[in-house]
């Protein structure tokens, strides 16, 4: 594929910056796409203070501010050509325990970008989404489905304008708040708690997240939510490679928590295209329609594309191996 961005022409700013996808994209941006500038936009001091020892480079601008403040995005947001979302508030349990701080952070932050983007001309807007946003129960989910919506929509309000569009994807091997680390720290006691042993879920590398939002700026016409496919794996395959033999504990589904998930509605079929190694949904809530050549459009009879009906699965060993790498970028993506 031909890259339609010009990077080095680009002023380009990441939300929510010091965090694992922050990473993994700076270090890409850095080395390989070379942007006339790139800002890291986060509230964390602290964070900033220690990426800035691992991140050195004079076209490289950390920026302090919280996405709920519309006035300090106006600020940050001058002059900047590319955005990437990736700003939010995460945890399923803490948001089931801290809705009203959930819906600032994720859905009037959202409100917020989109506004201040338009407003400073800002040309191209990806927000990071996760499969919780597809049939919600939980309230991040809700949020995250929230702010899908908003950024799609947000399209009427700059036909000739900024672009916005989505990336959509499943649970990230290594970063920060994974499961991983969890069950290495329970290895140490011979006993991995486990919610329940029928649990599955969609499997993606932070470097394939980078990547796929990468492919998405040369792609989007503004209005696309973009879905990697992508491996599953059962939960207590990857206790299995991460503590083989250990005793396992079943604790229970927490709040708001699913035994799986799906990446794209059985509903969303009727304008979802798909592609060998993706699909693209174009909701009709954009004023333009967009068709996307090359795809195959689904219908009704789509069942979706979900967790545990996946025909792509990771195994112990293959998890084994993604561990012994340090979780790195290994994943098999069809």
């Amino acid at each position: 594929m031909k890259p339609s961005v010009n990077w080095q022409d680009k002023i380009v700013l990441l939300t929510g910056g010091t965090g694992s996808f922050g990473h993994e994209f700076v270090g890409t941006m850095l080395a390989k796409y070379k942007p006339r500038k790139l800002i890291i936009f986060s509230r964390d001091e602290m964070k900033q203070y220690e990426m800035q020892k691992q991140f050195r480079a004079p076209n490289l601008r950390y920026f302090i501010g919280d996405i709920r403040d519309r006035e300090r995005l106006h600020r940050a947001f001058y002059g900047v050509n590319i955005i990437v979302h990736a700003a939010a508030l995460k945890i399923v349990p803490t948001a089931e325990y801290n809705p009203f701080e959930a819906v600032k952070t994720n859905v009037i932050g959202a409100e917020n970008i989109i506004n201040v983007a338009i407003d400073n001309g800002v040309e191209k807007v990806i927000a990071l989404s996760t499969d919780k946003a597809v049939n919600p129960i939980n309230l991040y989910g809700a949020t995250k489905l929230c702010a899908e919506k908003m950024f799609i929509a947000a399209n009427n309000y700059s036909p000739d304008g900024t672009k916005f569009s989505v990336v959509r994807y499943g649970n990230v091997f290594g970063s920060r708040g994974s499961v991983v680390p969890f069950f290495k720290e329970c290895c140490k006691s011979g006993v991995v708690p486990i919610t329940d042993e029928r649990m599955t879920r969609f499997w993606i590398t932070l470097k394939q997240g980078v990547q796929f939002v990468m492919e998405g700026f040369d792609l989007m016409k503004g209005g696309e939510i973009f879905i990697p496919k992508i491996p599953s794996i059962k939960i207590v395959d990857l206790a299995e490679a991460i503590c083989p033999g250990a005793k396992r504990k079943i604790t229970g589904i927490r709040p708001g928590e699913k035994l799986h998930e799906a990446l794209v509605s059985r509903d969303e079929g009727l304008y979802t295209y798909e592609f060998s190694d993706k699909f693209i949904s174009c909701p009709e809530i954009v004023a333009t329609r967009r068709t996307r050549s090359g795809g195959v459009p689904l219908d009704s009879e789509f069942p979706g594309y979900a967790s545990d009906t996946n025909t792509h699965w990771l195994t112990v060993e293959d998890l084994k191996k993604l561990v012994e790498e340090n979780q790195c970028d290994k994943v098999p993506v069809r």
